[in-house]
Parts: C-alpha cells; structure tokens; sequence
C-alpha cells in the first residue's frame, strides 16, 4: 500500500515538473526570435518615455511650487 502512495505521489511530482518545464520551453519560444525581440524592445521604450513624462511633470509641478514660493508668477522669463 505505501508502494502506491509514494508512486502517487513521484506520478504527481514528473506530471507538475513536465507542465513547468513545458510551460518555460513555451514561454522562452515567445521571447526569442524577432517578434519577441521587437515587444521588448517596445515595452522598454514605453516605459522609458512613461518615465520621462513623469520626470517632465513632477519637474513642472516642482517649478510651480518654487515660482509660487518665491513670488514669481509669470511662466515667461527673459533670460540673459
């Protein structure tokens, strides 16, 4: 009896690691090769402009907070 559950229990283990190993096999097809390559790349140059329209508006709203704090409420500056 203790023979069946341990075989049960090995069939469950080789039956859970195979979908795994299947699964990443899968998984790794989809990355590689040029289409996988290309919605990379576009991912990380969205994320990089995301990034930047962040920095951009924290650094208008900062600007904001700074012009009002010293008095200065004109956006249009001559500069030397």
């Amino acid at each position: 009896m203790k023979r069946f559950i341990w075989m049960g229990i090995g069939l469950a283990i080789g039956v859970i690691a195979f979908r795994k190993v299947t699964e990443v096999q899968a998984s790794m097809q989809s990355t590689l090769g040029p289409e996988g390559l290309n919605r990379s790349v576009n991912r990380l140059a969205d994320g990089v402009y995301d990034f930047a329209d962040a920095v951009r508006a924290g650094m208008r709203e900062r600007e904001t907070d700074l012009r009002s704090a010293l008095g200065i409420e004109s956006a249009d500056l001559v500069r030397r």
